[in-house]
């Protein structure tokens, strides 16, 4: 009899969900969603490790990269959208990769993850070198895609991180650090977008962000390198720079409109200089806002 996975067995807390009323159908699965954060917490040394690998990557010319299939694949593209607009990073710093291409993140294509060839090209794509980070990232551990790039990744002399919440996961034969939040079942048997999904998010978003505070991507909690694409940001960046630099709103608006980085703004702003003299002051500090002020 084949064993199954964890993330397939049934959760004997819903098995009468669907003779719930709404409300019912809502506290049972927020009971199981509580669950998630203590599975994540038990993991907290396998993401720290990560983290700091990660940093380390980046601080070298590294990349990280993310692959998954599914859920998990929207998820890593998700994470990695989101770093170029909140830390202001280069296109290409944090990639994204789901099995069966972009098409996949709108539309089911369930096949994909069995796919070696599909991991190979992927991995192709991302073109690995060995100051990079690859991730794969999958709720039950064993899809071949995943699989593949993990171990072709290894090959190419990367560093390895596998997520996944089943404690049997296949990945972590090619991961050097293995973070498994065991969530347990799924309020809907094998419904892994739930509980495992909702684990993932959260540990992507502290890999992804405690890398970049690592490297100096922010300064106290704000994020000082956002990008200002539009009234919402650049007003955001205008009380980012009042409030570190203690000066009035529109001067700290004056600030940003002269050099257009919120960052250079800041430093501007506490030293009282040009945008070139501002600009080589956070150069001479690696771009680390905390040694310039």
């Amino acid at each position: 009899m084949t064993k199954i996975a964890l993330t397939e067995r049934r959760n004997p807390d819903t098995v009468n969900i669907d003779l719930m009323d709404s409300l019912e159908i809502a506290r049972t699965i927020n009971n199981e969603d509580k669950k998630v954060a203590l599975a994540v917490e038990k993991t907290l040394p396998q993401i720290g490790q990560a983290i700091e690998l990660i940093a380390e990557a980046f601080l070298k010319g590294g990349r990280l990269a993310y692959f998954g299939a599914g859920t998990s694949g929207r998820l890593g593209v998700l994470d990695a959208s989101e770093c170029w607009p909140t830390f202001g990073v280069e296109h290409g710093m944090v990639c994204g990769f789901i099995a069966g291409g972009d098409n996949a993140l709108r539309f089911s294509v369930e096949n994909s993850e069995d796919s070696a060839e599909l991991g190979l090209a992927d991995l192709q794509t991302f073109n690995p070198t060995p100051d990079d980070v690859v991730v794969g990232i999958s709720a039950n551990g064993g899809p071949r895609y995943v699989l593949t790039i993990l171990e072709q990744a290894r090959q190419a002399g990367c560093k390895t991180i596998g997520i996944s919440s089943n404690p049997e996961a296949k990945l972590q034969r090619f991961s050097d650090i293995f973070i498994n939040p065991v969530v347990g079942e799924e309020a809907l048997t094998g419904s892994s977008r739930m509980k495992s999904g909702t684990a993932q998010k959260m540990i992507l978003n502290m890999l992804s962000t405690g890398a970049m505070i690592r490297i100096g991507k922010t300064y106290e909690n704000y994020m000082i390198d956002v990008r200002l694409m539009n009234e919402k940001l650049f007003d955001r960046g205008t009380r980012i720079v009042a409030e570190i630099a203690n000066v009035p709103y529109e001067q700290a608006r004056e600030y940003i409109k002269q050099c257009g980085n919120v960052k250079t703004a800041c430093v501007m702003a506490a030293k009282n200089c040009s945008p070139d003299e501002a600009q080589k002051l956070l150069a001479a500090a690696g771009g680390i806002l905390r040694k310039v002020i």
